[in-house]
């Protein structure tokens, strides 16, 4: 549990004061320098995966080649995150089109799960860490979909390299190896999961060379075989006798019948610059509600050190994920009013609801007709100028901890976010998708995308990619320093889930916002609490220069990977 810091005794550093009062006024950080390259970029969240997808662009691969084959490595490498029992969102550029393509990967409840079967949490969800949350994953599906319309190397190609690592082993690096930790002590005991990732009977080490010789044979059936094998083959069986085994609810039909969905992309536009998104399921509708909230403040005259940017990024937040918690669910079982939701009229309105003095501690949806969890972001881009934002996740770290030791992988809780509460639009019923947290997003001008990107980690993902564009287009920062700026995270908000915000919620900052804005903040009534910078999201972005084609990628200076061209 975050531990909350009482009033006005904040302690800081000496070192960390002396910086804040030191750095000039908005003046842009960054870890490293922009990586450029002229054919091809890959940005993911461990260095090997990035070198798989490098090799398969070298090869006359696609983005989209690329973009499955650095998933397939992290499925191994990153397994704290992703794998090949989660799901799958993927947004694309195709320059020969000249369109922007969605892609929803996200799975359905089994047909035989219904509410009445699911024993209530004491907050009234669904168990996060039970055989309630899986649905269908959505990984592999997404794959074979995004192959089949943009892949040009065949398809058994993309999963070479990563079974090799597999049968061989790949080091883990530092934090990896912090949330494989993490993840031991909460799933140690889960039926699988010590066999397949507790090899040595503790977490790997920082250093140590983890191979997953099941996966290995998992991957080699589906590079075989096809895709669908996953779905309709002894993969499909095995997923279901396990989900039976351990009181699942699979049945060989929920896998049979799964498909991915095309979808079309969502925007708005802020301060001249268009930001695309992914409809619900996905909460990347919150993104674009934030910004059309902030749009309405001078952010850029304010500065990054002044309290009332931080404030007005908390209270746009808070109201936009209280339309989140009312609003967001399956469009195939609810009407979700996303182009009232992103209307500039009904933003003027709820701007209206900040209170620049005081921070909200409830807050309501709003009427739109006036008018914990991990992941793996990556990009890629080819010399013919396709570029792809995808995402893929467990939801918590592990997911449910469940894992099937003959196939090498484990089974996501994405379920865990649907409602109990009966009329709820996001409320589980059998065959539906739940509540997403994972979004992939494109930012551009003049209808054409130019720069693929994404923040990982659960709710911080629509508040990390708000701030991401604040500081590309209102402070003029480049790829790199707007991921590297300090950022905050607020947690607490209600939740589709069914819960509610009765407290203003808990509020995190990173070390470089100053004291002056904490000191501030406790006044107006936030709460400020102390968080590992792990929450604050893993950066990945792919900006293409409109005139000269050529490429600048930004790595996460919070996470393990790297930027990578040729």
């Amino acid at each position: 549990m975050p531990r909350i810091i009482p009033g006005l005794l904040l302690v800081l550093s000496h070192a960390l004061l002396a910086q804040a009062a030191d750095r000039p006024e908005g003046k842009a950080f960054a870890t490293r320098s922009v990586t450029v390259a002229r054919h091809g970029m890959v940005a993911a969240a461990h260095p090997l995966a990035v070198l798989v997808g490098v090799d398969i662009l070298k090869k006359g691969g696609s983005a989209v080649d690329a973009a499955i084959a650095v998933n397939a490595a992290l499925a191994l490498m990153e397994p704290v995150s992703c794998g090949l029992g989660g799901d799958l969102f993927a947004l694309v550029w195709d320059p020969e089109s000249q369109r922007l393509y969605g892609l929803n990967g996200s799975g359905r409840a089994p047909k035989a799960l219904t509410r009445d079967k699911v024993p209530p949490g004491p907050d009234g969800t669904i168990p996060l860490y039970s055989p309630y949350t899986w649905t269908v994953p959505g990984c592999v599906d997404g794959w074979g979909e995004l192959h089949r319309r943009f892949g040009r190397l065949p398809w058994g190609e993309l999963f070479r390299a990563v079974i090799v690592y597999a049968r061989e082993g790949v080091p883990v690096p530092q934090v990896i190896a912090g949330a494989w930790k993490r993840g031991a002590r909460l799933f140690a005991s889960k039926p699988g999961f010590a066999q397949v990732f507790l090899p040595q009977g503790r977490p790997l080490e920082e250093g140590e060379v983890f191979a997953n010789p099941a996966l290995a044979g998992t991957l080699e059936v589906l590079a075989r075989d096809g895709y669908r094998s996953f779905y309709e083959g002894p993969i499909a069986k095995q997923i279901v006798a396990f989900s039976q085994k351990h009181g699942g609810f699979f049945a060989l039909e929920d896998l049979a019948q799964h498909r991915s969905e095309w979808v079309e992309p969502i925007s708005t536009t802020y301060r001249g610059w268009q930001v695309w998104q992914l409809p619900p399921n996905t909460q990347g509708l919150a993104v674009l509600q934030m910004l059309n909230i902030l749009e309405q403040f001078d952010l850029k005259s304010l500065g990054r050190d002044h309290p009332d940017f931080w404030h007005l990024l908390v209270e746009a937040k808070k109201l936009a994920f209280a339309d989140r918690a009312r609003f967001y669910a399956d469009p195939a079982f609810a009407k979700v009013p996303v182009e009232a939701l992103l209307a500039k009229s009904y933003a003027r309105h709820q701007a209206q609801r900040i209170d620049l003095n005081r921070a909200a501690a409830q807050v309501e949806p709003g009427n739109p007709q006036l008018s914990h969890g991990d992941t793996t972001f990556l990009v890629t881009a080819d010399a013919r100028g396709m570029m792809v934002s995808l995402i893929q996740s467990n939801y918590t770290g592990f997911g449910s901890g469940y894992v099937i030791p003959e196939l090498g992988f484990g089974l996501h809780n994405r379920g865990a976010l649907f409602s109990l509460q009966e009329g709820h639009p996001n409320a589980l019923q059998p065959g539906k998708r739940p509540f997403h947290t994972i979004i992939p997003a494109f930012l551009g001008q003049e209808n054409r995308p130019l720069m693929a990107f994404g923040v990982m980690g659960g709710d911080m993902q629509p508040q990390g990619q708000v701030q991401i564009v604040v500081n590309i287009v209102d402070f003029g920062m480049n790829v790199q320093e707007a991921g590297d700026a300090p950022r905050c995270y607020h947690t607490g908000s209600a939740e589709p889930t069914g819960t509610a915000m009765a407290d203003g919620g808990r509020l995190a900052l990173e070390s470089g916002v100053p004291w002056e804005v904490r000191r501030e903040l406790l006044r107006r009534g936030h709460t400020l609490v102390e968080l590992p910078g792990t929450v604050f999201g893993g950066y990945q972005a792919i900006f293409r220069h409109p005139k000269s084609g050529v490429y600048f990628g930004a790595t996460e200076s919070r996470k393990d990977g790297i930027a990578l061209g040729y």
